[in-house]
């Protein structure tokens, strides 16, 4: 008898294979896999949303598009652009002649990554990742494809009265990812490892900004700057100085000091012909040079007024506009030596 060839503590064991033996001969276990277990969600393939369905890319730097498939068995993966429906990979080959485009996938592994190698505004959109299923399954990608500038505060000309200090500022604009190195030129020599005295670059990667700083500024640091970050188009400020005779052109950190325009040869006229001018110069300041902004109208050498277009308060923007630059245009005057 079974009983007395297992000890006492092995019953359990020895019950086990009976209880199959019994279970088969009646026709409760088979041998084959019902027919609906492959349907099951767990064996189909999905998707992993784990993944940045937006990414951002620069002009010129490689754009990644990263989909992950589990399940995937032997069905194939494609890359489709939405806008014309046209297929750029299947599996690991390219169906386009744009050889920009290319599917990366390592054995083994559930990810499929479509690289763009140098990618264009054009190259903007929707692009699908689609698993050859019955019906197909597809996961979509946004690419926004931006070009990235440096952007130097304040104007493109600036006048610094010899002994001062120089003082720039450069952002990169529209930059997804930090730069690595911001570079500032003086022509074509690099100021960031200068053997000048008093210069000094501080960069920030985290907040892609960069300063470059002259001390006791001379004529000889005149001339045209550039910051160049590593992956943004460069931009560029010229730079004056002189000897103090146009106070009224220095870096003062607003942009009516630092307008070129806005100088004049330091004369002495009589006072009537001097507040003529000053009449003048605010009828010019509301009339001349100006650009639509919003509901702001800026004007030429910094001057700006909010302008209100409701009727019932028209004349009090109007008022307060001619007042502003009356003001502006008398302290012009006065640093002109003209009153």
């Amino acid at each position: 008898m079974w009983t007395a060839a297992c000890p006492r503590a092995l019953k359990a064991i020895c019950l086990v294979p009976l209880g199959l033996l019994l279970l088969l001969d009646c026709g409760l276990v088979s041998g084959e896999v019902p027919p609906h277990y492959w349907e099951t969600p767990y064996s189909q393939p999905y998707f992993d949303n784990s993944s940045r369905r937006e990414v951002t890319a620069t002009v010129g730097q490689a754009a990644l598009l990263h989909c992950r498939v589990r399940n995937l068995g032997d069905r194939a993966v494609s890359w489709i652009r939405k806008r014309d429906l046209h297929i750029l990979t299947v599996g690991i080959l390219t169906y386009t002649n744009d050889q920009r485009f290319q599917s990366l996938h390592s054995e083994g592994s559930d990810e499929w990554t479509l690289r763009i190698s140098s990618p264009q505004p054009r190259d903007s959109g929707t692009y699908e990742c689609q698993v050859s299923t019955e019906p197909k399954i597809s996961q979509g990608f946004r690419l926004n494809v931006v070009v990235s500038r440096a952007k130097i505060l304040g104007n493109a000309e600036l006048f610094i009265k010899s002994g001062s200090d120089i003082n720039l500022t450069c952002l990169a604009v529209q930059s997804p990812v930090p730069p690595s190195f911001i570079y500032w030129y003086k022509g074509k020599r690099v100021m960031n490892y200068s053997q000048r005295g008093g210069i000094n670059v501080i960069t920030e990667r985290s907040t892609r900004t960069s300063k470059l700083l002259i001390a006791k500024a001379t004529p000889s640091d005149s001339g045209n700057y550039t910051c160049s970050p590593s992956s943004s188009d460069s931009a560029s400020v010229v730079v004056h100085v002189i000897n103090g005779e146009h106070p009224a052109a220095m870096q003062h950190g607003n942009s009516s000091a630092s307008c070129p325009r806005c100088l004049l040869p330091a004369t002495s006229v009589p006072f009537a012909s001097a507040t003529a001018l000053q009449i003048a110069l605010t009828v010019a300041a509301v009339a001349w040079n100006f650009n639509w902004n919003g509901d702001r109208l800026d004007w030429s050498c910094g001057w700006n007024c909010d302008w209100n277009w409701s009727w019932s308060r028209r004349w009090s923007s109007v008022r307060r506009c001619l007042d502003r630059n009356w003001n502006t245009a008398g302290g012009l005057l006065h640093v002109w030596g003209w009153s």
